[in-house]
This record gives structure tokens, sequence and C-alpha cells, in this order.
């Protein structure tokens, strides 16, 4: 999977044992997991210390270290899941067809499988746990003529369903909130720590999660519940219970005892599952200290510079970025080794090598942000309208909103009125709405007021179609109750009163061909409506897919400014000074492609985060947090050396935007 050595390496040596630590970790907190989970699902008001005695006989049974031992494969199993599917860089869905398209993606689908048979067998284990109604499947039910039948236990088999239920959901939502994406914190932290500080969290989430699923689940079945049954039932040769109410009806699933221990199955499946995800999270986020240089020729592919320069796996370049950044700030020993010279030679290579890759990195962003805007610009506006002020909204709306979300053509230029004429509709104007003149204006023409008079009853256009598009009503039957003269209104007028003879006509095959087109049109807009909707973009979720990996490029510019900061008084040889001003020019153009992009409608809103998922939202604020380290870098830089940046060889677009720095305008 990886072409580079190292990535190997680093895969195999480190890696794998923080993903073999954090699993054992989740397997030692499984006990005292299960036995909370015992003591809340047996737990009585009414007799504690039989619960308790109940609890203590249960864990030290037979069929709880069977169920203990099932637990700790299906952990291991969710661990190497977590390995296999985690990424430092989300996967952002930029519209709903693309969203589809990972829930549907093969991958993904093998993924829910699995999460669905583990949910049924922790459900399995919850089931044998709590004991009681829930602990088999069959149970005798009727003995006739000395032979027992087996009937189906139905809570047993919600129960299993249930976790089957919530191991799906589970799956789907991971894809929808990102829960594979692995962030790093600004603070670094001892692992206890963070997980002690994060443990509420987990509990809150799992609750309120295993809530939500038991909800929908109870949905579910009380609509298709008895598919899996009579298919158990048929399978395995069992009977149906006779049951006053049965589990897929409303006095059922109204069971407190039923709801509170699948909701209860629920939380448990959920917590353990979590907890390990957590530990995977601290374990492979913990900071790892590459040497800058090395005595011997054989670890010259483990050092800093080298590293920073691999492009897979991902993890490795993440982590040697965040030691740059720790490097820089806290450690004057290892900024002598990235400041010091290569003997013989006397060469800078620590340093051309690591500001050389941080240069390109950002750079890369900037080549993206500017072609983003480019794209915009260009093709995001719609196309000029008929009338001045219509032109004028069009200029003002345009932009990222109109690249992200194109407006159907037909819904624009297609005047409503046309295909609201019906033959069946009360008497209208030749002309529709929008469209009517003025017949007393001095620059009517004579046809045009000939075509817009009224029309007589014995004329031989009354009742015809007098032009491709503009049709006369039909004349209105009415019925021959006086009812209009009783209530006082006024009678209707000859021309909408027919005869006695007169026999209901029937519409034209012009008028048919119309009615089927406007049917026609109406299918095809709703269709267009519903493609629009599915594969328009997302102006949020495209600037959000724009600054996906920005926690690379936020190290690289801490990473630089530091170093630049510290070679003011650290650096011996001024090994800094030659490509100083080449830093400054690359941050000070992405400065300005930064704020370029902030002026756009939907990147300058920052989004709520989520505090009721264990999915990290924190790529959803990463744009901004860059904008703020890159301002803060430059200040830096400019606070540091003051005045003396004026003899750094600059343009004069720079040296002008640079001077507001100094000026603290910016």
């Amino acid at each position: 999977m990886f072409s580079a050595e190292q990535g190997c390496w680093f895969i195999r040596k480190v890696i794998c044992w923080r993903a073999a630590a954090s699993i054992a970790w989740a397997v030692l907190l499984l006990p005292p997991s299960t036995a909370i989970f015992v003591i809340l699902s047996k737990f009585s008001v009414l007799h504690p210390i039989q619960t308790i005695s109940e609890c203590f006989s249960m864990l030290t049974s037979a069929t709880a270290i069977f169920s203990f031992i099932l637990l700790c494969g299906v952990i291991i199993m969710v661990g190497f899941l977590n390995f296999e599917y985690y990424t430092v860089i989300p996967t952002i869905a930029c519209s709903k067809i693309a969203l589809f398209g990972q829930l549907l993606h093969p991958r993904q689908l093998v993924n829910s499988l699995v999460h669905c048979i583990m949910g049924m067998i922790v459900a399995w284990c919850s089931a044998v746990t709590i004991g009681f109604r829930y602990e088999t499947l069959g149970h005798p039910c009727a003995q006739t003529d000395g032979y027992h039948q087996m009937c189906l236990n139905e809570y047993h088999l919600i129960l299993l369903l249930g976790g089957a239920f919530v191991g799906f959901s589970h799956s789907l939502l991971g894809v929808i909130h990102n829960m594979n994406y692995v962030s790093f914190h600004t603070v670094q932290q001892y692992k206890y720590l963070r997980f002690k500080g994060c443990l509420p969290l987990v509990v809150k989430c799992s609750a309120t999660q295993a809530l939500y699923s038991v909800r929908n689940f109870i949905v579910v079945y009380y609509f298709l519940g008895y598919i899996p049954r009579t298919w158990i039932c048929k399978t395995l040769n069992l009977h149906l219970g006779s049951s006053a109410h049965p589990l897929d009806s409303i006095a059922g699933l109204l069971d407190l005892s039923l709801l509170y221990h699948l909701w209860i199955s629920a939380t448990f499946l959920l917590f353990t599952w979590y907890i390990t995800l957590l530990l995977f999270r601290i374990f492979l986020t913990e900071g790892y200290s590459f040497p800058v240089q090395s005595s011997f020729t054989e670890d010259a592919d483990h050092c800093l510079p080298k590293v920073l320069t691999e492009k897979q796996p991902m993890i490795l370049k993440f982590l040697a970025l965040q030691d740059l950044a720790l490097l820089s700030q806290h450690s004057p020993l290892r900024r002598c080794e990235v400041f010091s010279l290569s003997q013989p030679g006397g060469h800078p290579h620590n340093w051309n090598a690591i500001s050389k890759e941080c240069l390109s990195l950002l750079a890369d962003l900037t080549q993206r942000l500017v072609a983003y805007h480019d794209t915009v610009a260009t093709n995001g506006r719609a196309k000029s309208l008929s009338s001045g002020s219509e032109r004028k909204t069009s200029s003002e709306t345009s932009g990222t909103e109109d690249f992200m979300s194109p407006r159907p053509t037909a819904l624009m230029k297609t005047p409503a009125s046309v295909f609201t004429r019906s033959i069946a509709g009360g008497q209208q104007s030749p002309l529709t709405a929008p469209f009517t003149p003025d017949l007393d204006s001095p620059f009517m023409s004579p046809a045009l007021r000939r075509l817009a008079a009224p029309v007589e009853q014995g004329s031989p256009w009354y009742g015809t179609v007098q032009s491709p598009h503009i049709m006369r009503r039909v004349p209105k039957l009415w019925s021959t109750s006086t009812d209009s003269q009783v209530n006082g209104s006024s009678p209707p007028s000859p021309a909408s009163v027919p005869s006695d003879k007169q026999e209901p006509s029937k519409p034209s095959f012009l008028a048919q061909f119309l009615q089927n087109r406007r049917e026609q049109v109406k299918n095809f807009l709703a269709k267009r409506v519903l493609i629009v909707y599915l594969f328009n973009k997302l102006p949020e979720a495209s600037s959000q897919a724009l600054f996906a990996d920005s926690q690379a490029h936020i190290w690289a510019l801490e990473g630089l400014s530091y170093l630049v900061q510290a070679s003011f008084s650290e650096d011996q040889f001024g090994v800094v000074q030659t490509t100083l001003p080449s830093i400054l020019s690359c941050m000070l153009v992405l400065q300005e492609a930064v704020d370029r992009h902030f002026k756009l409608p939907h990147a300058s809103s920052k989004p709520v985060r989520s505090t009721s998922s264990m999915g990290d939202s924190t790529y959803k604020t990463l744009r901004f947090a860059l904008r703020a380290t890159l301002k803060t870098a430059i200040y830096r830089i400019t606070t540091t050396f003051g005045d003396h940046l004026n003899a750094v060889q600059l343009s004069a677009e720079h040296r002008k935007r640079l001077q507001q720095f100094l000026e603290y305008k910016e």
C-alpha cells in the first residue's frame, strides 16, 4: 500500500503497536463496563441486596465468561476496523449524491454488514446477561401427545434485531459524521488526562445515540417486525406463542421494561465501541520525536528532513509536521541542529530540506485557492436576463452561491402563465397576465387591438384557437338552476349560457395536446428539481473540503515562523536569511488568497460544532484556524525583525502589504 520504505517501517514499528495498545486497554476496560451494565440491567429498588447477589453470581458463571470472550473478540474486531478505516484527512461529500455514493460503496457495505453482525453478537451477550425472559430464543409452549412444542421467544428476538439495527446505524453515522477522521489536538496532553476529559462525552453520546436508535428501531419493527419473526419460525421450526399482545403492536412495544432493556443494551454496545475509538485516537495522535540528523547512514531515512518529504502514509507526514512545530517552539538544542551546516562542505541541508517542504505545502494551498476562486469567478455567474433589474440581481448574487447551486434554465426563463391555462377554468383575457398590453396606448398596433378585443358569440373565432400559444376557453356549462338569481347575483351572460339544444363540446385535439404538454413539462421540472437537489454542490462543504488538510499547513506555518524568529538570535551562520524573502513572499501571497476566499458568501459562515456525536467536527473550522495562524506567523516575524525587513528584497506590492503588518494595521 505504501511505496516508501520508511513508511513501511513507521507503520510496522509505530502505528501498529499504538493500535494494539489501544485495543489492549479497551479489553482491560471491558470488565468494569460489563459489571456496570449487569448492575443497571438487574437493579431493583425494592430488593437491593438480592440484586447485588444475583449480579455477583451472574458475573462468576460460565455463561458470563463465555459472553466476555465474545465481547473481547468484538472489541478486537472494532479496533481492527478503526485501524483499517482511519484517516487524518476527512472525506467531505460536496453534494447529496456524493454522500449516497459513500454510503453505497462496496467497502462501506462490507463495513456495515460486519457492524450489523457484531451488534447482534453484543445483543446476544446482553440478553444472556439480563436473563429472565430474554435468555433463550425458544421455549416450550405446549405439550400434545407427549410431544413438546417449541415456541419463539420474541423478547429474545427483538433484542437481537435491536443490536443489529444499532450496529448498522452506527456504521452509517460513522460515514455521515466522519467518525474515522482522527484530528490532532492543539494542546498536548498526557493520554490519561485526555481519556479522563473525554469519558463524560463518551457516556453522553452513547446514551443519546442509543435513545434515538431504539426509537427508530421501534418504528421499523412495528411495520416490518413480522418478516424476521416469520422467517425465524420457518427456519428453526418454531411456533408463535399465544401472546396477548404481539411485540409488533402498539401495546406490545409500549412495555417499559422492554424499552429500558433495549436502551441499556444499545448504550452498552455503543459505549464499548466508542471507548475503543477514543483510545485509538489518543494513542495514534501521540507526539513522535524524529531525529533531526543522524550519525549513521542507515538511519538517515528516519530523520525529520527526509520524513517531511514523504507523501505516504499521511499519518507519518502529519506526525513529522507536528514534531517540527513542537521543536521550533520548545527545543533550542534541536533548533541548533536545524541551523547547523553539514560537514564536509558547509551546506545547510537540514534547513533547506525543511524550509523547501514547508514552502511547497503553502504554495500548493495557494494554487488551490487561486484555482477555486478563478473557477467561481468565471463559471459561477448566471447569464444576463432580459430586464435591467433582473440583471442587477443576478450580478449581485453571483459567485460561489451560483457556482455551487446552479439554477435550472427552464425555471428561470419559462413564464408560469404559459403553463397555467386550462380548458375548464373561468374566462380570461386572450393574453396571459404578465403580457397583457395597454390597449389605450398610442403605440398599440391595430392587429394587437383586434386580437385583444372581445369576440362576439357569433364570430367564427369564438371558442377556437386564435394563435399557436394563446387559446380561448370553451364556453362553460352551467346548470339550469336559478341559485344565482335567488342569491341576488347577476344572471350569467348569454355567452356563458348554452341553448337547450347545445351539447357539451369536447376539447379540441390541440387543447388536449397542450394539456399533455403541460403535464410533461411539470414532470420534467419535478425531475429536474430532484436532480439539482442531488447533484447540486454544497458551498459550505466545498469550502471545508478545500481546507480539509489544513492542519499540515498550520504546522508548517508555525514551524517556519518560530524557526525564523529563533534565527534572529540562534542562527550563527545566517542560513535562514538566504530564504527569508521566499518565506515572506509565500506567506503574503497565501494571505492574499485566504482573504480573497473569505470574501466569498459561504466561506465566512462559521459552523456550529456538534457536541452530541463522537464524530470529530474540527475539520469544519480549519479554515478559520489557518487564517488566524497565518496572520500570527507574519506578525511573529515582523515583530522580531522590525525595520530590518526593509533590507529584504521584496516586490513593491509585497512590501506595501508587509508594511501594514509592521504598522499593526492588518
